[in-house]
C-alpha cells in the first residue's frame, strides 16, 4: 500500500517472536484491540532501536464473539475459521504505530466491522479450492481485495484498515512530518 501511494521506504523484518508475544498478551487478559496495538508497537520498537528515521509497525487481530482468530495454519483450519465467520459479524482491529529513536511518536487503531454472508458449503469448497494457500496469509482466511470479497454481505469501516493498515491516518501523520507530500 505504501508503495502504491508513492512512498519510498525500506522493509526490515522485526525480530519479534509474535506467537510468544500474543500468548503473553492474552495471558495478561488484554483485549484484542490492545493486543493489536501492543504487537504493532513491539514490531516498530524492535526495528527503531537499531535504525534511524521513522519506523512503521502494524498488526491486525480478528475478534468474533469475544474470541480472537489468528492466521490459519492450514487450508483445513481456514475452512474452520470461515465456517465460524459465516453469517456473522466480526471486527478487524488494525493498529499502526510510528517509532523514532526507540520511542513511539504516533499510534492509531481502527476497527472495521465485516459481516460475512451465509454462503453455501458448495461455495466454501469452491472458494477454498480457488484461493488455496492464500487463505493462510490473513487472519480471516480472506483477502477483501480479491476473491474474498464474495464472502461478504457488508463492510463497515475503512477499506485500507481491512487490508491491514490504517493508511489515511498514517498518511496524514507523515504529511505533518514532511515524509509524504502535503
Amino acid at each position: 500500500m505504501l508503495e502504491d501511494v508513492g512512498l519510498t521506504f525500506e522493509v526490515e523484518t522485526p525480530r519479534v517472536d509474535e506467537e510468544a508475544a500474543k500468548a503473553s498478551l492474552r495471558a495478561d487478559g488484554l483485549k484484542p484491540r490492545d493486543q493489536a496495538d501492543a504487537l504493532a508497537e513491539l514490531k516498530a520498537l524492535s526495528v527503531s532501536r537499531k535504525r534511524d528515521g521513522f519506523v512503521i509497525g502494524a498488526d491486525q487481530m480478528l475478534a468474533i464473539e469475544g474470541d480472537t482468530l489468528d492466521k490459519p495454519k492450514s487450508v483445513a483450519e481456514a475452512r474452520e475459521h470461515l465456517l465460524r465467520l459465516r453469517g456473522r459479524t466480526h471486527e478487524l482491529l488494525t493498529a499502526a504505530v510510528v517509532a523514532r529513536e526507540g520511542a513511539i511518536i504516533w499510534r492509531h487503531v481502527d476497527t472495521p466491522k465485516l459481516k460475512m454472508r451465509a454462503f453455501s458449503d458448495a461455495f466454501l469448497d469452491d472458494y477454498l479450492a480457488r484461493a488455496g494457500d492464500t487463505t493462510l496469509h490473513s487472519v480471516g482466511a480472506y483477502q477483501l481485495e480479491g476473491l474474498g470479497a464474495q464472502l461478504f454481505e457488508r463492510v463497515d469501516g475503512d477499506y485500507f484498515s481491512v487490508l491491514g493498515l490504517p493508511l489515511l491516518p498514517l498518511l496524514a501523520f507523515l504529511r505533518e512530518h514532511g515524509i509524504a507530500q502535503a
